[in-house]
């Protein structure tokens, strides 16, 4: 290889395996819902997933994901740099002059085996303006196609402009940037052949998992996808649409049904006594052994996993399907930003949880709502004790059938479990629930006692923390507090 990188080692794009010609897996599913992203062959036949040095790559344009002075030192952009030599610094200097969030700038190649490179400026992702982050990264996404159709380049590479650097959770980004390629590839496909999704192997797993949902290779893949998108798959763009700006008006909201399918019944479960009709608790035994008792024959561990699995499914839709804006406004549990490692946060708020004024059958599917897109991978949980009362607890057998019913998913991807300002009564009652009933998460459960040991693992600025808590961690804690932690002392040996 030479001193800037054109050597014999170039990837040639078109031998590159299409994403229509990779296995498809056999999938089981009941869904008879029409997908929002239809298989499509002849679309298909134009995206690639491939791992490896986007600098190797010949397509007509790559892609650097850089900052607003062009100068980010990121390892990609980097190579992307010292592979193409200076003439790259002197046209961004002279010409460019910056770039701002959301935009794409075009350049020459020079000494890389691609053409042009496409310069654009991902968001710094802060879950206080999630909406506008979300609003950048389309623009970066939509403006770099935009400019490929303009300067006719019909083979792109595309490396993930969400960057973890800038705080972008994964796997949001993910959703995003595969949605757009395809419905841009709907509208304008004629003037690509090739869009090689290139990832490095870090922190962009969720690729290969997210690629089935938005490029399915078949009917069944296709079925089998649609209960796994998304709620806000965006407009016919790709554009999200902001959920805060619409209203749903409902003849009768104290009365709704689901329609899944033959599925269409109320929810009138009871989770505490059990005491139900036609609907997906049906199934569940209270006590394991009653069967036992009854004389019945037990199941097999395959067919009880079987079972718990169709449970969840038949919540999860009903979980899509039904309207818990009611529940949402309460605001006590929701997904803030990711950790130093870039697992996303759940965010629980005790105070906020008026156990004693909501229908515990909605609860848990607006937990199942908010948890399911997040615990096919690694997460963590932030639970804010903070001047809860008796009136914000639920009751323990409510907590133990909320666990069962839950996916295997919620307990294995589970790394961290934080209470912030536990109480005596707390530690007893999370003591008693992890000895007797969730034993596997035990070691995952900490107890701290100020926010801001939290920081060890967490920026300040992925956290939605609300204003009470940090009044109160301030009133109980002191200055004196922070200044000891941050000088290296451990409160309460942790």
């Amino acid at each position: 290889m030479d001193p800037l990188g054109t050597s014999t080692n170039t990837v040639d794009v078109s031998n590159l395996l299409e994403w229509s010609d990779t296995d498809v897996p056999v999938y089981k599913t009941t869904c008879q819902r029409s997908s929002k992203f239809p298989c499509r062959p002849d679309i298909n036949k134009k995206v690639v997933l491939w791992e490896g040095n986007i600098c190797r790559l010949n397509s007509i344009a790559i892609v650097n994901s850089t900052n607003e002075t062009l100068n980010d030192k990121n390892p990609i952009s980097q190579e992307i740099f010292d592979k193409a030599g200076p003439d790259l610094q002197k046209e961004l200097c002279e010409q460019l002059r910056g770039c701002r969030t959301g935009d794409a700038k075009i350049t020459k190649g020079y000494h890389l085996p691609a053409r042009y490179i496409i310069h654009t400026v991902g968001p710094r992702f802060n879950i206080r303006y999630k909406s506008a982050a979300e609003s950048a990264l389309y623009n970066c996404y939509r403006n770099v196609l935009m400019v490929c159709k303009e300067n006719h380049v019909s083979s792109l590479a595309l490396t993930s402009i969400h960057s973890l650097k800038r705080g972008y959770p994964p796997e949001d980004g993910t959703h995003i940037a595969l949605r757009i390629v395809r419905r841009f590839l709907e509208f304008y496909g004629r003037e690509f052949e090739r869009i090689i999704f290139v990832i490095s192997g870090m922190n962009e797993d969720s690729y290969a998992e997210l690629m089935p949902l938005y490029f399915p290779r078949n009917e069944n893949e296709e079925s089998w996808a649609c209960d796994l998108l998304p709620e806000n798959v965006g407009n016919e763009y790709g554009e999200p649409v902001i959920a805060e700006r619409k209203i749903r008006i409902m003849d009768n909201p104290a009365k709704m049904n689901f329609e899944n399918g033959d599925c269409n019944e109320e929810l009138d479960v009871n989770i505490d006594d059990m005491h139900v009709g036609r609907h997906a608790f049906a199934a569940m035994e209270t006590h394991p052994d009653s069967a036992r008792k009854q004389g019945q024959k037990s199941q097999s561990p395959e067919e009880t996993f079987a079972d718990q699995r169709r449970r969840y499914e038949r919540l999860l839709r009903k979980a899509r399907s039904d309207d818990l804006s009611e529940l949402a406004a309460y605001r006590f549990i929701y997904q803030t930003g990711v950790d130093i490692f870039g697992r996303p946060i759940v965010v629980i708020v005790g105070k906020n949880f008026p156990a004693g004024n909501v229908d515990r059958d909605k609860v848990l599917l607006y937990l199942i709502h908010v948890l399911d897109p997040i615990v096919s991978r690694d997460y963590i949980v932030v639970y804010f004790h903070t001047q809860s009362t008796s009136e914000n607890q639920p009751e323990m057998s409510w907590l133990r059938q909320v666990y069962q019913l839950v996916d295997n998913r919620y307990r294995k991807h589970l790394k961290s479990f934080f209470i912030v300002h536990p109480t005596f009564w707390s530690k007893l009652v999370t003591w008693y629930f992890t000895t007797f009933t969730a034993s596997s998460i035990k070691d995952k459960i900490h107890s701290l006692p100020g926010v801001h040991l939290l920081y060890h693992n967490i920026n300040p600025d992925q956290l939605d923390i609300p204003p009470f808590v940090l009044e109160y961690d301030l009133k109980i804690n002191g200055p004196n507090y922070y200044q000891s932690v941050e000088e290296g002392a451990n409160p309460e040996g942790l």
